[in-house]
């Protein structure tokens, strides 16, 4: 065995467990907060769109504050331990503040303490890793996986514990309370999440001071984030920021809505493969939409083969592709008002599954290049700037778009998904031809 190989092998499983936990924090609450702001806390549309925006502040500031004491000042896993541990605290807030307000505040101190920490587990698992293209995709893996367990985990808590039972010979009106009761009833239970979240935050704290030293490059006197924001302006990275400015608002518009939207198909199911979908994942939404991570599993399992099968652009455009179908999937299920057919059901979770290929062949990769693009010594502070991107501005622009069209779309109460989904599919279009005419057909070695 090689020394790369042994060094390999060692690290992998303890950056594996880091992985799981990240994703599981924010995997725990994200797709169901909708749900229970909507639902259970009666938040007006605009107002919902508004807290969802401010996930996006962190991603913005800390490219400027978390890349800078990552690359200059502080080891990267002592910073990782200092913000879950904080953020743990926060999030447990949450499960019980009922003013929007107070969650609006909270909710904005939550993303600038977790926000950063997405892209500095990137940026030290590239720093340990000995072979970037063949372990990265092991390691990130596992975050999906958590995302999974958690997602599953809650939809079973609420399948079993916030769900009544309806007497099965009601019929009519009666039949179609008994059921919004039930979800009345799924999403007050939600409050679970935001504690399930904060226990997992707190672990993961502890665990990170666990991890292998990642220190600051003291030796580099310049700005970290100016010198990354400087390389930007080469392609492809100029191309790859721009074009995911609204893609990044197209994905967050997936997660803003599809919760409720596979709530409502769930709930609207007759017995039968709905019964047994529904025992496997759970009500409530989350759990079904945690095969979007299955799949996205698969993706990333052969991304090692397909980084060096595929050039870059083409693995972009076709997570560029997986975005407009997937939306022309739900928006062609149209509005579900009492019951949903066999057939929509289908339509959902192949929409859902979908999430693997948008996942993986855009925002992962995009990731990899900004990686291969950026000097060495500002890597982190260039996934930073990414991130800002990603959850930054698309949170932030993608939210309050999401709010707005959900307004539009609604007509005497009723959500029409068709009118719904149909704008962030012509987005992923508009998109993928922008981007098939202006990112280079072949790579372009830094300088």
């Amino acid at each position: 065995m090689t020394t790369q190989q042994s060094q390999s092998g060692s690290i992998i499983p303890r950056l594996s467990l880091m992985m799981f936990l990240q994703y599981a924090i924010w995997g725990a609450w994200l797709p169901l907060l909708w749900n229970y702001l909507s639902g259970h806390l009666g938040f007006e549309g605009a107002r919902i769109g508004e807290i969802f925006m401010v996930g996006g502040i962190g991603a913005v500031l800390g490219p400027f504050i978390a890349g800078q004491f990552a690359d200059r000042l502080m080891n990267t896993e002592k910073l990782l331990g200092i913000c879950h541990i904080l953020g743990g605290i926060l999030i447990w807030q949450l499960s019980w503040i009922n003013t929007y307000q107070m969650f609006l505040l909270f909710s904005l101190m939550y993303s600038l303490i977790y926000a950063p920490t997405l892209a500095l587990t990137n940026s030290l698992s590239f720093h340990h890793l000995p072979d970037r293209d063949k372990d990265f995709g092991k390691v990130r893996v596992w975050g999906t996986v958590g995302w999974i367990a958690v997602g599953i985990c809650i939809g079973q808590y609420l399948l079993h514990n916030c769900t009544p039972a309806i007497d099965p010979e009601l019929t009519g009106d009666a039949l179609a309370a008994a059921k919004s009761a039930q979800i009345n009833a799924q999403n007050a239970g939600i409050m679970m999440a935001f504690k399930l979240s904060a226990a997992l935050g707190v672990l993961m704290g502890l665990y990170c001071f666990t991890l292998p030293s990642t220190p600051p490059n003291r030796e580099e006197s310049t700005n970290a984030s100016a010198k990354a924001l400087s390389e930007i302006r080469f392609q492809p990275l100029i191309t790859l920021f721009l074009i995911a400015v609204p893609v990044s608002c197209i994905h967050q518009f997936y997660f803003v809505h599809t919760a409720p939207f596979v709530q409502q198909v769930q709930a609207g199911s007759e017995a039968g493969i709905a019964t047994w979908i529904n025992n496997i994942f759970g009500v409530g939404g989350g759990g079904l939409m945690t095969l979007g991570q299955m799949s996205e599993i698969v993706v990333l399992a052969l991304m090692p083969i397909l980084a060096v099968t595929f050039n870059r652009k083409s693995l972009l455009a076709i997570g560029l592709v997986a975005y407009a179908l997937r939306f022309f999937l739900f928006q062609s299920v149209g509005t579900v008002e009492g019951s949903a057919s066999e057939m929509q059901l289908a339509m959902v979770i192949g929409g859902i599954l979908l999430h693997g290929l948008c996942f993986g062949c855009f925002i992962f990769v995009a990731f990899m290049v900004v990686d291969e693009q950026m000097s060495a010594d500002v890597k982190a502070s260039g996934q930073n700037l990414f991130n800002l991107v990603v959850i930054g501005i698309g949170i932030i622009v993608g939210s309050l778009v999401a709010g707005w069209v959900a307004g539009w779309a609604t007509v005497d109460g009723v959500m029409h998904y068709d009118k719904l989904f149909g704008i962030p599919m012509w987005g992923a279009i508009a998109c993928l031809v922008l981007f098939l005419i202006a990112y280079p057909n072949k790579a372009i070695p830094k300088s």
